[in-house]
């Protein structure tokens, strides 16, 4: 990660006085600079400042193909995991990983992972039309398995999961990491439990991305590989209304995708809503690929919460024209307007992971919520109608 001037002055600064003498600087001296989800827990949350996890598990990689994979091995080390070994195809994507985390193992094959009766866990940003079979043989040979997301890209590899997991009772997580990997998220989570704004009925949730087309691999523009825009980026979307709702049961009211800008794909969908209701609230979920080059960031991904006594929005990336970096959170309800800093809470998700592995519960996300919100996503994309040539 490029150390920024606010980084050395913030890591500066904890390490001689803690956390305490941040309060005398103004906050814009510390904004996040770009998009970095690690960067709040590296360089704040700093191993001193918490109890150390109480449990350790050996993890693997194997899949490289979405950067999205560094997120995931940093929770995991954050959460007390050793990473072990890595494999991959693609030689260029192992330097990268190899650069970031030296003292791994490159593995010569995926066989030898899956046959390491030490590994307890394999993480994968593998493509994600092999996600899913990946999975499965991760399963099989006695192992959890964490997947980026999408983590299953058709109902036919749904059922199949489903059944291998069933049958293995390994732990087939997605990592939904608009929600587990970013802060506000969290701290919106803490907020509703405690009650803030009353009885959630609703959720609006919007994730705009950047295309930037001539850095994205082929696989990207095919949906057969990467599963369309709804099953994709939407299934972020489908765990927040699970999540924040509180619902375990839900369906697919109505889903919509087109292409109205990426010429040269035609099967491709750059632009994506769907509406989810279940038996005591309802969400909408709009998805695009097209954020514009004059904002700072890859995407204005905002998220509104309506409760019964009060609603939360947050600025997860960017609050465009105001405050500076990311992580934001506004409160309005019967007592207060607020505004939350959120860029210090620590994200849990790690460490709830590894006790899991350890301890055969269910407290980073239960399997039926990991199952319902792909499900949800598979299913708007299959439903969906295309309104555009």
């Amino acid at each position: 990660m490029k150390t920024s001037r606010r980084t050395f002055i913030r890591t500066s600064l904890a390490s001689a006085t803690g956390l305490s003498a941040l309060s005398i600087f103004p906050q814009d001296i510390f904004s996040r600079e770009g998009y970095n989800n690690s960067t709040p827990v590296e360089v704040i949350l700093k191993p001193q400042e918490r109890p150390a996890p109480a449990n350790s598990i050996r993890f693997s990689v194997i899949g490289l193909n979405h950067s999205h994979i560094y997120g995931m091995t940093n929770a995991l080390i954050r959460g007390g995991g050793k990473l072990v070994s890595v494999y991959a195809r693609e030689p260029e994507l192992l330097a990268g990983f190899t650069k970031r985390y030296p003292n791994v193992k490159v593995a010569g094959s995926e066989e030898e992972i899956l046959g390491d009766d030490s590994v307890q866990l394999v993480a994968s940003a593998s493509i994600p039309v092999d996600r899913a079979p990946l999975g499965i043989r991760v399963m099989k040979a006695g192992k959890d398995f964490m997947a980026d997301k999408p983590g299953i890209v058709t109902l036919s590899q749904f059922k199949e999961v489903k059944k291998v997991q069933k049958q293995t009772k390994r732990i087939y997580s997605i990592m939904y990491s608009e929600r587990l990997d970013n802060p506000a998220s969290v701290k919106a989570g803490e907020l509703i439990r405690d009650g803030a704004i009353g009885k959630v009925v609703q959720t609006i949730g919007l994730g705009p991305h950047r295309m930037n087309p001539s850095t994205r691999p082929d696989w990207f523009f095919d949906p057969g590989k990467a599963g369309g825009i709804l099953c994709d980026i939407g299934s972020h979307q489908c765990d927040q209304f699970l999540f924040y709702t509180g619902s375990t049961e839900a369906d697919v009211a109505l889903s919509q995708i087109g292409n109205f800008n990426t010429v040269n794909y035609p099967a491709y969908q750059d632009f994506g809503d769907m509406i989810v209701r279940s038996p005591n609230a309802s969400g909408y979920i709009r998805i695009d690929w097209f954020t514009p080059g004059g904002l700072a960031t890859w995407g204005d991904g905002r998220t509104f919460i309506l409760g019964t006594d009060g609603y939360i929005e947050m600025r997860k990336y960017i609050d465009i024209a105001g405050r500076k970096g990311g992580n934001h959170l506004f409160l309005v309800n019967q007592k207060e307007t607020k505004y939350f800093d959120c860029s210090k809470v620590y994200m849990p998700y790690g460490e709830q992971l590894v006790d899991d592995v350890v301890n055969r519960t269910e407290t980073a996300m239960t399997q039926d919520h990991c199952f319902l919100a792909t499900w949800l996503a598979l299913t708007a994309q299959k439903k969906a109608a295309r309104i555009t040539g």
